[in-house]
């Protein structure tokens, strides 16, 4: 299945959506003022869904200011609250998978004990739920090992990884290939756009010098059931970047 991150206004997604079969991935609940919101914005956003003819749903949940690892409690239930607002919205508008940052940033956290801690956050917040896929994204991570860590450590049907190959490619000097082959069937997701591998330009596929194909290949390999989203903000990107998965 291929998604399209909501990065474009209403009326070009529904045209996307029209012409591609797509779905959303809904980042409308990324945003803490939205979330403060929560009962208000599901209502809204469930009529503008439906405005857009969108037939499948993935949302992006909230990441700035929180941290699924953090040594101070307050920062760690605000991180759990938020979470579970999302969730929340998820779960009301019946999306079959939800995206959360490691939030790990290199230089400010140090990795030792990371994996512990995020795995034991992901376990707490799994408890009693199902249902909804809960998949870790990478960002800022340079290496790709904690993340496999805590998806092993969780090891939850519900729980696997997000591997968004243009910041594998930006970030890290571990070629988004080798994530892929690392991270294996915990793949559950992933998030395409491409870039020159100096900085996150999010450019449609084949506009950068990622290999894609060469990514998407291995990951498939593995997970023949791994789901998509395009994370362009330029209509022509989204197009020529779902016309590019459809052929693979």
């Amino acid at each position: 299945m291929i998604y399209v991150s909501h990065l474009l206004d209403d009326v070009d997604m529904r045209d996307v959506i029209e012409r591609t079969g797509a779905g959303v991935e809904s980042i409308e609940f990324s945003i803490s003022e939205n979330l403060d919101r929560l009962e208000e914005k599901i209502d809204s956003y469930e009529k503008r869904l439906e405005e857009m003819g969108c037939g499948k749903l993935v949302l992006h949940g909230p990441f700035l200011d929180l941290n699924p690892m953090a040594f101070d409690s307050l920062v760690l239930d605000a991180t759990r609250k938020r979470y579970e607002q999302a969730y929340q919205a998820a779960e009301r508008l019946g999306a079959e998978k939800l995206v959360f940052h490691t939030c790990y940033v290199p230089d400010v956290y140090l990795l030792i004990g990371w994996a512990d801690r995020v795995a034991e956050f992901y376990k707490r917040f799994l408890d009693g739920r199902d249902g909804i896929q809960i998949v870790m994204e990478n960002v800022f991570d340079r290496e790709a090992e904690p993340i496999l860590e805590v998806a092993r450590k969780v090891d939850h049907p519900d729980f696997g990884i997000c591997l968004d190959i243009g910041h594998a490619h930006c970030y890290s000097e571990m070629p988004a290939a080798a994530w892929a082959e690392l991270f294996g069937s915990y793949i559950r997701h992933m998030h395409v756009h491409d870039n020159l591998g100096d900085r996150d330009t999010h450019m449609g596929l084949g506009r950068g010098n990622l290999d894609y194909r060469e990514v998407i290949g291995i990951v498939k390999r593995n997970n023949p059931e791994v789901s998509f989203t395009v994370e362009c903000s330029g209509k022509k990107d989204v197009l020529q970047s779902v016309s590019a998965l459809q052929v693979l």
